[in-house]
């Protein structure tokens, strides 16, 4: 039963929680306490009540407990805790949960736009949304303050491929034991730790063909290590051209599989570290005259390109790449599809080839 009472200055409101147990709480205005005790009744009435002692634990202590629940990938695990460490708990770290508004939340988001990319800045709020979504589940709170936050534009990028002479001039220039890293990258599109993490079993050099589903990473403070691919959709089988199949060929009679069986390793047969390999790469990128600030990643631009070029749909593409939807891959490359201008014209002529008449029943008038 809910109650509103007066003491001494002010009016004190009343009810009992679902665990019996009794809340009150002191307003200076009745009708405050009235709005108050009816809201909270309100709610158990409906089920959405919400303890407010429980909403007291801070973001900091709740957030970790929720990272630690997680099934994340290694990859993800490292982005969570880096995202909580320098963008998140500085601002929300010591609040108690329950006093985080939405304008707060908005003005994170603007503050990292600030300093972040649109993409990066999406991320660290993606993390946020799922920890005050936990605690909304847990109880904690009765909403997520994410709800209706606006997030940074992402311009659109458009992809400028490499061409394959600069293509040719990077691979040569590059150690001989990394030619073939090139190769895969342009010639398999593979990402740049899935090249790093490929191994002899996965190659198919009988039918032709490569299998995706792993990748080297190398975490923070930690030595490189395999893991699963990028995502679900990277898992693939891709087939390589002879080129590429020849390329690695030579590659495994001049250098020895390091360890777990991989193709691309440091002299001591040791996993390449990222950093490692960047510099190698920025190195061969200089020395060979292509694209200033060419990336590893521009391979796979331009190996999808040539896919394009050369007349594969979209549905083929997003495969051999291994993107999540037909979306994601239009975003990134529908411009490098011919205009479909004269194929509907030409589509649309050989419908009609043949009606001979046709050209006199259109004239006007008949």
């Amino acid at each position: 039963m809910a109650t509103v009472k007066r003491r001494g200055t002010g009016w004190q409101a009343a009810y009992r929680g679902p665990d019996g147990r009794e809340r009150t709480r002191t307003f200076p205005r009745q009708v405050d306490a009235q709005r108050w005790v009816t809201e909270q009744t309100a709610a158990l009435n409906k089920g959405d009540w919400i303890d407010p002692r429980a909403g007291r634990v801070t973001f900091g202590d709740f957030a970790e407990v929720w990272r630690q629940a997680q099934v994340h990938r290694p990859t993800t695990r490292a982005s969570v805790e880096s995202h909580l460490r320098t963008n998140l708990l500085p601002a929300f770290g010591e609040r108690p949960i329950n006093t985080v508004r939405p304008s707060e939340v908005q003005a994170l988001v603007r503050r990292l736009s600030d300093r972040l990319a649109p993409a990066t800045v999406t991320v660290a709020f993606r993390y946020l949304s799922m920890i005050f979504l936990a605690a909304v589940t847990d109880g904690l709170i009765a909403r997520n303050p994410c709800t209706g936050t606006k997030l940074p534009q992402k311009m659109p990028v458009r992809v400028v491929p490499l061409e394959v002479a600069d293509v040719q001039h990077i691979i040569e220039a590059l150690p001989p034991r990394l030619r073939a890293v090139g190769l895969v990258g342009a010639g398999a599109g593979l990402r740049h730790g899935e090249a790093l993490g490929l191994t002899v079993d996965r190659v198919d050099f009988l039918r032709r063909q490569i299998v995706v589903d792993r990748q080297l990473i190398t975490l923070e403070r930690q030595q490189p290590q395999l893991a699963p691919p990028k995502t679900a959709s990277s898992v693939r089988t891709v087939p390589v051209p002879d080129l590429v199949l020849k390329a690695l060929a030579r590659h495994l009679e001049e250098f020895e599989p390091g360890e777990w069986g991989l193709l691309f390793t440091l002299p001591d047969g040791r996993a390449m570290p990222r950093n490692m390999f960047h510099l190698a790469w920025r190195a061969a990128v200089n020395k060979s005259g292509a694209r200033p600030g060419a990336i590893f990643h521009d391979l796979r631009h331009f190996y999808a390109s040539a896919l394009i070029h050369h007349g594969e749909s979209v549905r083929v593409v997003q495969e051999r790449l291994g993107h999540a939807s037909a979306k994601m891959t239009l975003d990134v490359y529908s411009h490098l599809w011919p205009a479909s201008e004269d194929k509907t014209r030409r589509a649309i002529e050989a419908a009609f080839e043949g009606l001979a008449d046709l050209p006199r029943t259109l004239e006007l008038g008949n």
